[in-house]
């Protein structure tokens, strides 16, 4: 005999990323002054380990414009420092870590926080890596497009003809408006899927796309505060590169604290 059922029984075996998206916060202006505060007494709290990796930071983007300059790569160097704090949210992982054991109150040193991310590479951020290194070598290919169309019958041999060319001609005024808008639509894009995707990975067990449609979630939800938080971040981020990119010691830590912070008020916590 067939049983009657009062309808389909569903599975249960379902994983968590089949489950429903968790829902998204209501943001506001108080919640990113509240989380740069978090932020700041997290760098306080440790400056030293906070500070290495805004250090790493800077060191890294000073050399590779050195090795741009000495590859004679003029061109690209404004690219590599516009686009550089692209991948701000990728390294700042060990900040995000920092501060989650900071708000639990769990001790911690550098062996730990090393290990959590060196394990993030088995983990679903190496995607997200790919997709913020991705974005960022089409923002380098479009800069070289529209270099290549605009310039065409300039020449520059070294880097202070590059820039007396960039921002003392109408060629270069045409070249820097349309670079700019080109590179605004990328780093919003960027912006919109990382900047909750790259903490969310860190704190849960989820795939990179369900984290990416949450960070995107988050920005359509709240977009004007989100647009005053990416303002205040590339902003902040473009005047640290100023004096050969050594306000990233200070300003990176404090940025990527403070992101933790901002996630956590954006998501709610995670059912157990």
């Amino acid at each position: 005999m067939t049983s009657k059922t009062a309808g389909p029984t569903p599975p249960d075996n379902l994983t968590p990323q089949q489950r429903a998206m968790p829902k998204v916060n209501k943001v506001t202006a108080g919640d990113i002054t509240a989380s740069l505060k978090a932020g700041f007494s997290d760098f306080l709290a440790r400056p030293v380990m906070s500070g290495f990796f805004g250090l790493f930071y800077a060191v890294f983007g000073i050399l590779f414009v050195w090795c741009l300059v000495w590859l004679g790569k003029i061109w690209m160097i404004i690219p590599a420092a516009v686009g550089f704090p692209l991948v701000a949210p990728f390294a700042a992982a060990g900040l995000y870590e920092m501060s989650r054991r900071l708000q639990k109150g769990e001790s911690f040193g550098w062996s730990e926080i090393l290990t959590v991310m060196a394990n993030q590479r088995k983990r679903e951020m190496g995607w997200m890596a790919f997709v913020t290194l991705f974005i960022f070598w089409i923002w380098t290919y479009q800069f070289r497009t529209v270099l290549v169309i605009v310039l065409q019958d300039s020449s520059f041999s070294d880097l202070d003809g590059f820039l007396s060319t960039v921002f003392f001609t109408p060629e270069g005024w045409t070249f820097l408006a349309i670079g700019t808008c080109v590179g605004a639509v990328l780093s919003a894009v960027l912006f919109s899927v990382t900047v909750v995707a790259m903490p969310m990975l860190l704190d849960r067990e989820t795939n990179f796309v369900s984290a990416m449609l949450m960070s995107i979630r988050v920005v359509t939800e709240n977009p004007g505060v989100m647009l005053t938080w990416a303002a205040i971040v590339s902003v902040t981020m473009l005047l640290s590169l100023v004096p050969a990119f050594l306000g990233l010691i200070f300003t990176l830590p404090i940025l990527g604290h403070t992101t933790w912070h901002l996630y956590q008020r954006a998501v709610p916590p995670a059912e157990v």
